[in-house]
């Protein structure tokens, strides 16, 4: 199941205007995880894309279609931040940068979110225990 937001929004940070979009989708394991697929630009729509897959970290008693978790644009400039920081030019043409979690999970999370590999590669690895792991480690959710 997967709902596409169409929407784009735009983001200021240090003098350049971002434009992003989110796609909600769902990825399995164990259980059912909301999963939002993120999409940066930086220098328009034939610039390089960022794309990150957030998994949520809501752990809810019904299921993963009750989860209302979304990134907000706080969310979004720090994905920008961290990705500036690691490779990201969003002044290159084409081409898309993404912040896997085979690469950048060890030292990249926001606070509701992981990154996950599971939406483009179903043999990725299930996200189910990194999820209750973060759940269990927030005692203020």
């Amino acid at each position: 199941m997967n709902s596409v937001t169409k929407r784009l929004r735009k983001l200021y940070a240090d003098g350049r205007e971002f434009v992003w979009t989110s796609q909600i989708h769902h990825v399995t394991g164990t259980d059912c995880h909301k999963c939002t697929r993120l999409r940066v630009w930086g220098a328009g729509k034939n610039s390089r894309v960022l794309q990150a897959d957030l998994v949520s970290k809501a752990v809810l008693p019904w299921g993963c279609a009750t989860d209302g978790s979304h990134p907000t644009p706080k969310d979004v400039r720090t994905v920008i931040d961290y990705a500036l920081t690691h490779g990201w030019d969003p002044d290159l043409p084409r081409g898309t940068f993404l912040l896997t979690e085979s690469e950048h999970a060890s030292a990249f999370e926001l606070p509701g979110f992981l990154l996950t590999d599971r939406l483009r590669d179903e043999g990725a690895p299930d996200p189910t225990p990194r999820v209750f792991r973060a759940f269990d480690e927030n005692p203020g959710r």
